[in-house]
């Protein structure tokens, strides 16, 4: 699905260089759940920036199946987040002035023809992420994990292939954790590549491969073996 090359990201604030991403490679197959770990500051958040295509890196290419993105206008970036990408972020970033059916469905106001079934199909992820008895319910009379789950149905209402998760469970408690891990796991056996950055060694344990970085490298990349090859 996704091929990074050479790729570096350097930022300059007031006329002093900052470099973030040093020489990073890497491959996300289709289908695949892969976990970006690292302490912060490490270039995690950057790296799923440029996986999700909201910041461009300073040198190398980025194929997204086989298309070189990065020489793509903003308009171009913006298409392709909208048509193949959904992300969850560690805020939750909903709208307290809409209830939480209207906060899933505002991604399709950006899409080049609003669905004629928007407001089922967003009924059917509020179900599916166990929300289905609180389609009218403001976002601030939700838990947090509450309001997570709403925001992963508002990641997948443009039914993207891939879906980037930034600390996902970072302002939850473990049990409100857990049950957003499991929604997760449930995407990716459907078929759903999943990336999630996160900080946590129990997040990344989820993932089928965990990508380390240290100073703005990837320093390992290991997957974990299969219940087959285990047993």
């Amino acid at each position: 699905m996704i091929q990074l090359q050479g790729i570096n990201k350097t930022y300059l604030t007031d006329g002093v260089a900052t470099t973030v991403l040093t020489d990073i490679d890497l491959v996300v197959e289709e289908g695949e759940y892969l976990a970006i770990m690292g302490p912060s500051g490490t270039g995690k958040t950057t790296l799923m920036n440029v996986l999700g295509c909201l910041d461009t890196p300073s040198t190398g290419s980025y194929h997204f199946r086989g298309r070189d993105i990065t020489g793509l206008n903003d308009r171009e970036l913006s298409e392709l987040r909208s048509e193949e990408i959904g992300f969850v972020f560690q805020s939750f970033h909903l709208l307290d002035r809409l209830g939480v059916l209207d906060n899933v469905l505002l991604p399709l106001l950006y899409a080049p023809a609003y669905p004629s079934d928007a407001r089922e199909r967003g009924r059917r992820l509020l179900e599916t992420v166990g929300l289905s008895d609180r389609i009218d319910y403001r976002p601030n009379a939700l838990s947090g994990g509450q309001q997570q789950r709403v925001a992963i149905a508002r990641a997948l209402i443009n039914q993207p292939s891939l879906l980037l998760a930034d600390e996902p469970t970072g302002n939850l408690d473990t049990t409100a954790g857990d049950g957003i891990l499991d929604i997760f796991d449930s995407l990716n056996a459907e078929g759903r590549t999943v990336v999630v950055v996160t900080h946590d060694p129990a997040v990344a344990g989820r993932a089928q491969r965990t990508v380390t970085m240290t100073d703005g490298r990837i320093t390992s990349d290991s997957r974990r073996p299969s219940p087959a090859s285990s047993a």
